[in-house]
């Protein structure tokens, strides 16, 4: 295949919601996009930060959790891409006490800019900086080639406290051998424009560098949760068992029975994200 595809799709949220930074009930409003933005390489990135009511239990200790969407894939899926993201976060402040922020990387969503995988990771350290605003410590969850994002992110930045991953290949070599076609998917997605032709050189590099064996080997001693499911058709299970393998037995790897890629909508595989996070000291 030319990209490592990822089926992240819509179910309906208000993305205004979460473009004004507003919160349901259990959470608190966020300041609105006028006054905070999320700036990456020039361009600004539609995001979401929810935070929980505060208490005395709840207070300075707890940490944070920033949420990386996958690469959409099929015709005009950029639009779409963190739909439902937003709540996901919610429910993260809801349920465990810390503060979450999801968004979106350039390109998708309202999101501006265009896709490249360099970008893409500078984008995912911007979010991380605009989250230490707000909390002691960052951790991060990554859907897919998201994932290999925060890998790559949390390898070469110590003070991220630790990583999720779900569905999430351990390969990137398809982008290294055929970037053009990464572009046609990216293009087709809505990710890209015709006006400036992408460096496919630098596209194949970057690959090269995003290295998700040999970042998930430089998680540990931080804690490393991989999830996945039986039935993904798109990432094959044996790329969850490589990167636990690459971990040396540090990670808590969990297969979800019977589940395919979208991991985002399995209520197993966000109960396991929410039970991971508890046990944290926050």
């Amino acid at each position: 295949m030319p990209s490592v595809p990822d089926q992240d799709g819509p179910e309906g949220p208000d993305i205004g919601a979460a473009l004004l930074g507003t919160a349901p009930v259990g959470t608190s409003p966020a300041p609105p996009l006028g006054s905070r933005q999320l700036i990456s390489g020039g361009h600004r990135l539609e995001w979401h930060l929810a935070r929980p009511r505060s208490s005395a239990a709840r207070d300075a200790a707890r940490s944070g959790l920033v949420i990386a969407h996958g690469l959409p894939t099929g015709p005009g899926s950029a639009a779409n891409a963190a739909w439902t993201y937003g709540e996901l976060a919610d429910r993260v402040a809801s349920d465990t006490g810390w503060t979450a922020l999801s968004f979106c990387f350039r390109g998708a969503g309202t999101s501006e800019g265009q896709f490249s995988p360099s970008g893409w990771l500078d984008d995912l350290t911007a979010a991380i900086e605009l989250l230490r605003s707000e909390v002691p410590t960052v951790w991060l969850l990554g859907f897919g080639v998201g994932g290999t994002l925060a890998l790559r992110v949390a390898a070469l930045d110590p003070a991220i406290g630790g990583v999720a991953v779900m569905a999430t290949p351990s390969d990137l070599t398809n982008w290294q051998t055929d970037p053009s076609g990464l572009a046609a998917v990216a293009h087709e997605a809505g990710l890209l424009d015709s006006s400036s032709p992408p460096d496919l050189g630098s596209w194949a590099a970057d690959a090269r560098a995003i290295d998700p064996l040999g970042s998930a080997a430089a998680i540990p001693p931080r804690p490393l949760l991989i999830v996945h499911g039986s039935a993904d058709e798109d990432i094959p299970l044996v790329d969850a068992r490589a990167l636990a393998d690459a971990a040396e037995g540090h990670g808590e790897l969990h297969v979800v029975a019977m589940a395919g890629h979208r991991l985002r909508h399995d209520p197993r595989a966000i109960a396991l994200l929410l039970g991971w996070l508890e046990r944290r000291d926050g």
